[in-house]
């Protein structure tokens, strides 16, 4: 039952992150799209991804160390605790993730506005950067452990901005008055949503190389990783189909006449590209467990 509970805890942790790295993002660069809106959402919205990642991620460190030590019991011990800590990468990353957790929270409380979006920019990054060393990245050895290390570091700052910015415009989009500023700030995602995925393109290529490389790939779709990859990929295709279309369709017609049927419209691909976002969050949670091909 643990690492079934541990998949569970590292996928909550991405879902929370990228509300407490999308979030402040989205709201720096859509801040002329928005300059008129008012909008109550935005800091309970990181207050809430901070708490949740504080926990989820205290959690995932009892239950990583049940994992290690053999059972739930050995590993509320403070003493195995405190080995999986101090001696472990894994376990300094679990810490280091709860810490930045906390100062998300406390600054979340603490401020208001632009001062708030620009103080959380440097944490949320770390937050993210921190999750290579809780996958496959963090026990890549030899000549290729930086490199993996880094693209993993882009690959999840890079897939945080954008499934936080999703989160964004799924509840801008709920609002009564959601057309406001809602396309512009479609349209003003494009710049980013570009570098988005030019990083997740290049870092993934790294990664793929790395955990993959040309001997294992004959037989990846024979391995439960290489599956889930399949189904990580189609699902990203799915929502570079849909970021395209809000871009040049639905984004336009919405600018072009803000009636009810076109919000209507784009709520709900909005919601199926979120969805498509958080289906990708769950696969890798569970392959940063499974061994990849290149382990074999």
């Amino acid at each position: 039952m643990t690492e079934p509970a541990l998949i569970g805890l590292r996928a909550i942790q991405y879902g929370a992150a990228a509300l407490v790295l999308g979030v402040p993002a989205f709201m720096l660069y859509s801040r002329a799209a928005l300059a008129d809106v008012r909008l109550g959402w935005p800091s309970p919205s990181v207050r809430f991804g901070a708490v949740v990642l504080l926990l989820a991620t205290l959690a995932a460190l009892v239950a990583q160390t049940a994992v290690m030590a053999g059972s739930l019991a050995e590993a509320v011990k403070p003493g195995t605790l405190g080995v999986m800590v101090s001696g472990t990468a894994l376990g300094t990353a679990y810490v280091v993730r709860a810490a930045l957790a906390a100062l998300a929270l406390l600054l979340a409380l603490g401020l208001r506005g632009d001062r708030l979006w620009w103080s959380l920019i440097v944490p949320a990054v770390l937050i993210a950067a921190s999750f290579a060393w809780t996958g496959h990245g963090g026990a890549t050895e030899g000549v290729w452990r930086w490199p993996h290390l880094a693209a993993d570091v882009v690959h999840a700052v890079a897939a945080l901005i954008w499934i936080g910015a999703l989160a964004a415009f799924v509840a801008l989009a709920r609002r009564r008055s959601g057309a406001d500023g809602l396309a512009d700030a479609l349209v003003g995602f494009a710049s980013t949503g570009t570098i988005a995925v030019t990083a997740l393109v290049l870092s993934g290529l790294v990664n793929a190389w790395v955990l993959v490389g040309p001997r294992g790939l004959p037989a990846l779709l024979s391995t439960p990783w290489g599956l889930l990859l399949a189904i990580k990929l189609a699902a990203f295709a799915g929502m570079l189909a849909l970021a395209a279309l809000h871009r040049y369709r639905l984004a336009p017609a919405l600018s072009a006449a803000a009636d009810a049927s076109s919000l209507a419209r784009l709520r709900r691909t909005l919601a199926a590209e979120f969805a498509l976002g958080a289906v990708i969050l769950c696969l890798v949670a569970a392959m940063g467990l499974l061994p990849p091909p290149a382990s074999f």
